[in-house]
């Protein structure tokens, strides 16, 4: 198969550490079995496969006192999350301008059933930076109930000051979640204080992990309504759920093949180091950024000098996103177009309803890739 340069990593990251593939594929051959249905030996190393990916966890985000929940998704756990909290009528929930369908339409459902506010956090658009002073304000003026911050936008880049907005938040009394999908692994966070009450991760993106596992890192002092009910492998004789956690939201069987994943590429972000791993995407990112800003064709949604991962949106002359997608696919590149499950993003930038040309680089990403797409941009430039 021809090698694709592979730019939508903001997506999924890919390709993987090859430690992953290799624990992925041994440990489901020798231990491809569930977790807390059996008492023989089997049953007890995937238990203690996924305990060890946990801790795992707790570890990269400085938090050993709190807990982890798995879920398959990311969104998953944001539903179990904003569906599964006490709500009313007349609540206020800010987010970020930047928030994923993930997150918005969870709150629209609310909204169909509850008399709720939405509100969007005040945010800089010439400086991309969040006004903390206004913040303030919108808070003094309307009580936060709840904030949902993305912690970095998967359309533009732009990393969020998760550690004051939240900090200023609790000042009000709000509960905080944090979506972490395109930082968890990548931004070394630190989760150990009270302001984030709730942070979610998803494994397949800069956490290096097979599809098919996620979760909620939290202290579980505030204890949402589980999202699904069922069999636990614990208490099975009493019909309501188990109230310990992790055990209260963990139902069915989880995806033993993915927690083993991710067991082997938190230990190579663990071996590797956080630090070094941003550092060569940062690499990345800017040889991104200033291959694309030589094209008179391309113009680059700026984000100045904002802190910003890896992610780059552009707009082509005289091409729409689709357009330029395909062309790149043709040309052995890989990206992500259009809106990228974030309408909310793109209203707020003004590239909709038709989006945009994301780029994403990883860790991972070669002078190989760097020529196949310079060699496609030049093909677009010269068929312009």
């Amino acid at each position: 198969m021809e090698k694709v340069a592979y730019f939508d990593n903001a997506a999924t990251t890919f390709p993987k550490p090859e430690c992953v593939y290799n624990f992925t594929d041994q440990f489901y051959r020798e231990c491809g079995v569930n977790v807390g249905r059996g008492q023989h030996k089997l049953a007890s190393r995937a238990s203690a496969l996924v305990q060890e990916t946990r801790e795992l966890l707790l570890e990269l985000f400085h938090c050993p006192a709190k807990k982890v929940v798995f879920t398959h998704t990311a969104t998953e756990a944001i539903n179990l999350i904003l569906r599964g909290l006490p709500i009313n009528d007349n609540y206020t929930v800010y987010i970020s301008p930047f928030e994923h369908n993930a997150v918005t339409r969870v709150l629209y459902h609310l909204q169909s059933m509850y008399d709720i506010q939405v509100e969007t956090l005040c945010f800089d658009k010439v400086t991309m930076t969040y006004d903390i002073a206004r913040i303030r304000n919108q808070f003094a003026e309307k009580k936060p109930n709840w904030m949902v911050v993305s912690h970095a936008s998967n359309v533009c880049g732009v990393v969020s000051p998760i550690k004051e907005l939240c900090h200023l938040s609790k000042e009000f009394g709000a509960i905080n979640i944090v979506d972490m999908c395109q930082t968890a692994g990548l931004v070394d966070t630190d989760l150990s204080g009270e302001d984030i009450d709730f942070a979610v991760f998803a494994g397949h993106k800069t956490l290096y992990s097979p599809l098919g596992v996620a979760g909620v890192v939290s202290s579980f002092a505030i204890k949402p309504q589980p999202l699904l009910f069922g069999g636990t492998g614990v208490e099975s004789a009493n019909q309501a759920l188990p109230e310990s956690v992790p055990e209260r939201y963990e139902v069915a069987s989880p995806d033993i093949a993915a927690i083993a994943g991710l067991n082997a590429s938190l230990k190579w972000i663990k071996e590797t180091g956080i630090q070094n791993i941003y550092e060569k995407e940062q690499e990345n990112f800017k040889r991104l950024v200033e291959l694309l800003s030589r094209y008179e064709n391309i113009r680059i949604i700026d984000t100045i000098d904002a802190e910003s991962i890896g992610v780059v949106s552009c707009l082509f002359d005289g091409y729409g996103s689709d357009n330029i997608g395909q062309i790149l696919s043709e040309q052995n590149v890989a990206v992500r177009t259009g809106l990228h499950c974030a309408p909310t993003a793109h209203k707020f930038i003004g590239t909709f309803p038709a989006g945009t040309v994301r780029f994403s680089v990883s860790y991972f990403n070669t002078d190989e890739d760097f020529d196949v797409l310079e060699a496609a941009l030049d093909y677009i430039e010269l068929n312009s």
